[in-house]
């Protein structure tokens, strides 16, 4: 009697929760209700035989409970009920299976005049690209993937030479446009998902994958990766922009061809480390292409590694209660081998990553950039001892 009872406030609890709750959708702004949709229907169809199927345990638990004097008898066999659990059983999987065919088979067959969208991950950031003036996006390879072109372009290739690139974050779309997205991953299994929009997609390594939505809704949207990819995967974020046209028009009128994008701007001396340098900013398209913005923030705010701003000069103390001064030696050292001493404070979990000695230079110059003039950096120690 007591497992019945447990089993109806079971039930009970979760039907008012389900209605009480405050974990509800985000408002939709895209052209996907019917993924709202499909989601009701499966809700609805496996709510009914939660309910269904709890009350008839606690019935059966009532009804047959243990009485003196009575004796179960044994029914091998009631091909009544097996069919009626066929049926029914059958039944529900097609109610929750047909309307989830139906709306993905329109969800990856974009419409003609969709715009093309190439959506990239990356531990642990994205990129986006736009076909240029043909129309056409370039082919890309894992062999060409390099710090100056993340992408991995074929240089080869002339119909990548307008694509239009965006390193940022950040991507505008035009309202009530459709958009094509491909999607692909230059290392492990990610998936871009824009929750108001109700698209999603697993980027795959190796493969494109493709969806598209209609933007309804003008505002600016976070996307996030809604697949495990490693340490920095919740600060794996990015912005989709929805705008009137025209804004958009100009936005997209500004962005880098690839062309432009692989002129090599002129170097500055080796040991140039003024902010706004060549080297500097050599090495900031570096810590993106990287994926280092990922675990180390330039504004001081806390992440899975120490912020970048002010810790060229700063005095580290490390997990076995050592200090060490954060010189140039110390970066270089430290980026080369980062499991050769750990940051109190936080995880050893930085990965090895392969640099020459000039996208070395060119990233511990960008650091340094971003630290306190050597006076306030000492003010900053005396006042800490």
């Amino acid at each position: 009697m007591i497992m019945a009872v447990a089993l109806l406030l079971i039930v009970a609890g979760s039907v008012l929760f389900h209605f009480f709750n405050p974990w509800w959708t985000t408002p939709l702004a895209s052209n996907w209700r019917l993924m709202d949709d499909t989601l009701t229907i499966t809700l609805a169809i496996t709510g009914i035989f939660f309910i269904v199927i709890n009350l008839f345990v606690a019935y059966m638990l009532v009804r047959f409970r243990h009485r003196e004097g009575h004796r179960a008898a044994h029914e091998p066999e009631n091909r009544k009920l097996e069919r009626w659990l066929i049926g029914g059983t059958t039944v529900g999987i097609m109610a929750l299976l047909a309307p989830g065919l139906v709306v993905y088979a329109n969800y990856v067959r974009e419409p003609r005049d969709a715009l093309v969208l190439e959506v990239l991950g990356q531990q642990w950031q994205w990129r986006f690209r736009f076909p240029g003036e043909d129309g056409k996006l370039g082919a890309t390879d894992a062999r060409f993937v390099s710090a100056t072109n993340p992408f991995g372009i074929d240089p080869a290739d002339r119909a990548g030479q307008d694509d239009l690139l965006i390193a940022g974050d950040e991507v505008h779309l035009p309202l009530g446009k459709p958009v094509l997205v491909l999607a692909r991953s230059n290392d492990v299994l990610h998936d871009f998902f824009v929750p108001p929009f109700r698209a999603r997609m697993n980027t795959v390594p190796g493969q494109v994958s493709r969806f598209w939505f209609t933007p309804t809704v003008a505002g600016r949207y976070e996307a996030l990766c809604a697949q495990l990819c490693g340490v920095g995967h919740p600060n794996m974020r990015g912005y989709v922009v929805v705008e009137d046209p025209a804004n958009y028009e100009t936005w997209h009128a500004a962005l880098p061809t690839f062309a432009k994008s692989q002129i090599k701007a002129p170097q500055a001396p080796a040991g140039a480390v003024a902010a706004g340098g060549a080297r500097a900013e050599q090495g900031r398209a570096l810590a993106d292409a990287k994926g280092c913005v990922a675990c180390h923030t330039v504004d001081g705010s806390p992440r899975v590694g120490p912020t970048w701003k002010g810790l060229h000069g700063k005095t580290e103390t490390m997990a076995d209660g050592s200090t060490a001064l954060v010189d140039e030696a110390y970066l270089r050292s430290f980026i080369r081998d980062p499991q050769a001493r750990h940051v109190k404070g936080f995880p050893p979990v930085m990965p090895k990553i392969e640099l020459t000695d000039e996208e070395l230079a060119a990233l511990v110059a960008y650091i340094q950039s971003l630290g306190s003039p050597p006076a306030q950096a000492a003010a900053e120690q005396k006042a800490a001892r």
